[in-house]
């Protein structure tokens, strides 16, 4: 076992910031976030997201020395997993299939992808190993959850593995019990909502990035014969589709607002629309979650609510009358990937895991 006081550094890039954390194994010793304005990116615009490598590089460097810290303060550097080929959940070494894969954006081109290089740069001047913890592409789907009807086209698993795996493990011990014996549903509730089963330790079915319920500003499943008519009706580019289906779709469609509160703000002044657009996005992932029920064969622990949303005292009541009747329903508002990639990188240093290396 590492000294009891080893930190480790965590990094989450997002779209529009960087969120970095120092952790010891009794919690945060600090957490930023670095915001970054459409100025500072308009340099890079139209270029791979890769190119913002250095960047924010210089950022997390000027932000940790402010702090107090050097590189040789860390133990090791976890950053956040991009979009990587699909793979069991985990901790994993950021070694040289990982960055060309990454480079290369094989997967798909997403800020995330950064977080390991991220990773890499600043272990490589600390002299220690850097890591990503359960990508957005973990997949531990039984076999017939791929299926589509069509073998043209196959659900594939991305979604919010960090925080729903991190959320699950952290309730399993707070009742005693192992990860891998209990039977959840776990939902998360951010800008994009990812509904999950588990049993033995694996999330053997969610709904994707591209399917179930509509989020903050995500379409969530479409009618697909409407869809086709509407790729090809000659008033959109794809590149606007696609935008709008993932990044400008869901209340921000309805509502021309990302804020949930302003929503309830408008509810709450009578704004019908507003009502309708948010009781719709609960009930389908009241129905998602019942879908996940089904997976375990009505054998469910409890329900466990998480993301951003799971803030709303509005969004659980109303979930916890749509769902009660199925498993004791039980509430981690927030998106603690921070905590979630120090706890995985803890767990290599400390030998409760052997960490995994992406196949080449």
């Amino acid at each position: 076992m590492t000294n009891e006081n080893s930190r480790v550094l965590v990094l989450n890039p997002g779209s529009t910031s960087t969120k970095f954390g120092v952790y010891t194994r009794d919690g945060a010793e600090l957490v930023r976030t670095i915001r970054h304005g459409k100025e500072e990116l308009a340099g890079f615009s139209g270029c791979p997201v890769l190119a913002q490598l250095d960047y924010r590089t210089e950022l997390i460097e000027q932000a940790i020395a402010e702090a107090g810290y050097t590189a040789k303060a860390f133990a090791a550097i976890a950053g956040r997993g991009g979009m990587l080929p699909p793979m069991a959940c985990g901790t994993y070494l950021v070694d040289d299939a990982m960055v060309e894969d990454l480079r290369l954006a094989r997967h798909g081109d997403h800020a995330s992808n950064l977080g390991a290089l991220l990773a890499l740069r600043f272990a490589q001047e600390a002299g220690v190993n850097a890591y990503v913890v359960d990508p957005t592409t973990v997949d531990e789907w039984q076999d017939c959850a791929r299926p589509t009807g069509s073998p043209l086209v196959q659900r594939t698993s991305v979604g919010h593995a960090l925080n729903t795996k991190a959320v699950a493990r952290r309730f399993a011990r707070e009742q005693g019990r192992t990860y891998e014996a209990m039977r959840l549903i776990v939902a998360h509730l951010g800008s994009g909502i990812t509904v999950s089963a588990h049993q033995d330790g694996r999330m053997i079915d969610s709904n994707s990035i591209e399917e179930g319920p509509f989020g903050v500003d995500r379409c969530g499943g479409l009618p697909v014969r409407a869809l086709i008519r509407l790729c090809f009706s000659g008033k959109y580019t794809q590149a606007q589709l696609d935008r709008h289906v993932f990044g400008d779709g869901g209340l921000f469609a309805y509502l021309g607002t990302r804020d949930l509160v302003e929503v309830l703000h408008r509810v709450d002044a009578g704004d019908r629309e507003a009502a309708l657009i948010f009781e719709a996005m609960v009930h389908q992932v009241g129905k998602e979650a019942g879908a996940m029920a089904v997976v375990l064969k009505g054998k469910v622990d409890a329900i466990l609510l998480t993301g951003g949303m799971a803030h709303s005292e509005r969004v659980v009541t109303l979930l916890r009358g749509a769902l009660g009747w199925i498993a004791p329903i039980h509430v981690y508002p927030g998106e603690d990937e921070l905590l979630a990639l120090a706890e995985g990188v803890f767990r290599v240093l400390d030998g409760e895991e052997q960490a995994k290396r992406l196949q080449a």
